[in-house]
């Protein structure tokens, strides 16, 4: 049993909105060696409006592609949907996860999903009962949980109102996002202490983008506050479409070499992630922003 478990998302977070446009090939090329690096849960794509993320207009075929991939059966699939409408294309695929997005401020809200916070949360508990019918595990992400765009500071007590009331709709997990990398490990602290009173049983994710050099102390501060499950990206791709200045999520490779020298057990290949994370940037078409994939992991000394 691993200390954490690490959800790779650079197939739909990390993808969504790069300038370069991979084919669904490439697509499943990537879920394939995060996979073989020993990574177990990846979210592949999203079931949205290709008009508004065109990136992921491939959605069924990504997941048909990844979903042949030997070891199947070790691996959960994720699919992002924003409704019902979503979630019925995404349970007519082979995903094993649907999850979705509610934001913290109603501007982001209204920006990134043309609603309403009440009414995402009300489309969590339209979806829940849909995926649990059939199988499939439903969890959700709250978004700008450390602060928004175009509110700025997210009251603690709003976040956990919002994380209130997703639990109470049955989800299996909920993520609590820095969308713009604005969070410290203070914040980081305070938040998972406040949202722990909400969530009950329900197991909580933290996901972190590194925008202003804070994702990995982000990162293991939320370990250390006793959260087990955390996003990332290979090679640190990555950025939401809808938040102005959005950079990428932390690398999957940095968080690992991070975690593994602190004594902390993720279960995954360095040198695999590396390796795919360099083959990555060769199908971008440039250099992605993680450190590790350039410096390599702890020197081994003479043999």
């Amino acid at each position: 049993m691993v200390d954490v478990q690490i959800v790779e998302v650079s197939p739909r977070d990390g993808l969504q909105n790069d300038p370069a446009t991979l084919t669904t090939e490439q697509k499943v090329g990537l879920v394939q060696r995060a996979l073989a690096a020993g990574l177990r849960r990846a979210e592949v794509a999203s079931f949205v409006n290709p008009k508004r993320v065109p990136q992921m207009a491939d959605a069924e075929d990504v997941v048909a592609g990844a979903a042949a991939l030997p070891g199947r059966d070790d691996h959960s699939l994720i699919g992002l949907v924003l409704n019902v409408r979503g979630f019925e294309r995404a349970a007519a695929t082979a995903v094993d996860e649907v999850n979705l997005v509610v934001a913290a401020s109603d501007s982001f809200a209204q920006r990134n999903q043309g609603m309403s916070v009440q009414d995402a949360v009300r489309s969590v508990a339209e979806v829940v009962p849909l995926a649990l019918a059939q199988g499939i595990a439903p969890t959700v992400t709250v978004s700008t949980a450390f602060g928004c765009p175009f509110e700025g500071e997210v009251p603690v007590d709003r976040l956990v109102a919002v994380v209130a009331e997703l639990a109470a709709t049955g989800v299996e997990e909920i993520a609590i996002a820095d969308t713009i990398g604005v969070a410290v490990p203070a914040d980081v602290r305070a938040r998972v202490r406040a949202v722990r009173t909400a969530t009950g049983d329900v197991r909580l994710r933290a996901h972190f983008h590194n925008t202003r050099n804070t994702g990995y102390a982000n990162a293991l501060a939320a370990y250390e506050e006793g959260v087990r499950v955390l996003d990332s990206s290979l090679g640190g791709i990555g950025g939401c479409p809808f938040a102005p200045r959005a950079t990428g999520n932390i690398a999957t490779e940095d968080l690992v070499y991070l975690l593994e020298r602190s004594g902390v057990d993720t279960g995954v290949d360095l040198d695999a992630l590396i390796a795919a994370s360099d083959w990555l940037g060769e199908q971008l078409g440039r250099p992605t922003p993680s450190l590790v994939s350039k410096a390599g992991g702890f020197p081994r000394g003479a043999d």
